[in-house]
């Protein structure tokens, strides 16, 4: 018996050759990952291919199609996480709302962000609705990165007056003195990928601007030690390598109007053996205590190259295998 066809048909022209991707690359990758067959005449695109795949490749298409009407860009990347959301929604392939809607966009200066992934938009909620939220996972699944669009946001539109952004600088040693250069020369190694995705939401003239002013602080954990932190968005990045001591230390430096996120990756812990890393004591800790949000991302939210999504899924195949 032939496969079923599902039909769709959009009602603006002018979207589709973004829907469709140059020579409808994305067309291809839908069909290459999802095992369907996908044509278009006009306005209208077929879909053929067993039930289950025929409906992500709807839930798909259309939610690519309302991230177009809200005037946003399509990518491979997009693409490839409407895929992800769509196999994943609840229902038979989800529909138009899968990246959150309107509401979970994070508006920049340069660029606006949204969940390309189900964990994805669970941490951006919990952002939005927790003033304390860790977000625990491996690399590649923004933890990081969303926390900074956040809190870049929320300072454009007034919400803080500014941004603190810290690591534990050379493990949790913080054994700074043994560098060479000057204090700023010591710790912007360590403190670069926060550099990195500040720029990425902001013109450069003004971070630059906002980093002489102090309305954007990036330090190492070691200079948190004895300040309130008042009407900001407070970001610990690689938690894992703070001790318990640190971490209790960092998260009671919380004022007045402001928001914490705390983010790390519990496999990559460089602390010496036997240490207990901050991050999962705190998580233990602090599980019953209402008003934080804890969200845990895993290598389906890996976002970077499909190759570092099988990367993670290997090692923790192996960590979870016999023995261990």
């Amino acid at each position: 018996m032939a496969a079923p066809t599902l039909q769709l048909q959009f009602d603006d022209n002018s979207l589709l050759p973004m829907l469709f991707g140059e020579h409808d690359r994305h067309l291809a990758r839908i069909e290459q990952r999802l095992g369907v067959q996908l044509s278009s005449r006009g306005n209208r695109v077929a879909i053929v291919g067993p039930h289950s795949a025929s409906e992500t490749a709807r839930g798909t298409l259309l939610s690519l199609w309302e991230r177009l009407r809200r005037g946003q860009t399509v990518e491979l990347g997009d693409v490839d996480a409407a895929m992800r959301m769509a196999a994943t929604a609840d229902g038979n392939g989800g529909g138009p709302d899968l990246f959150g809607g309107e509401a979970l966009v994070v508006r920049t200066k340069k660029r606006n962000v949204a969940p390309r992934t189900p964990g994805q938009a669970a941490y951006l909620k919990a952002l939005k609705l927790h003033e304390m939220v860790f977000g625990v996972g491996p690399a590649g699944t923004g933890k990081t990165y969303l926390a900074v669009a956040t809190a870049v946001q929320m300072l454009g539109d007034g919400e803080v007056d500014r941004i603190v952004l810290s690591r534990p600088a050379v493990e949790a040693g913080e054994r700074l003195g043994f560098l060479p250069g000057d204090m700023r020369e010591k710790i912007d190694p360590y403190l670069r990928p926060l550099y990195d995705a500040l720029y990425d939401m902001m013109p450069g003239d003004q971070v630059n601007k906002r980093l002489l002013s102090g309305e954007i602080e990036i330090a190492p954990l070691a200079f948190m030690r004895g300040r309130t932190l008042a009407n900001a968005f407070v970001i610990l990045d690689e938690a894992q390598n703070t001790t318990p001591v640190q971490m209790k230390m960092f998260l009671t430096r919380l004022g007045e109007n402001s928001r914490m996120a705390v983010t790390g990756d519990l496999s990559q812990i460089d602390l010496p053996a036997g240490a207990r890393s901050g991050l999962a004591d705190a998580l233990d800790t602090l599980a019953a205590v209402e008003g934080i949000g804890v969200v845990r991302f895993t290598a389906d939210d890996v976002v970077r190259h499909g190759l570092v999504t099988r990367i993670v899924q290997a090692y923790d195949a192996r960590d979870a295998g016999p023995g261990r």
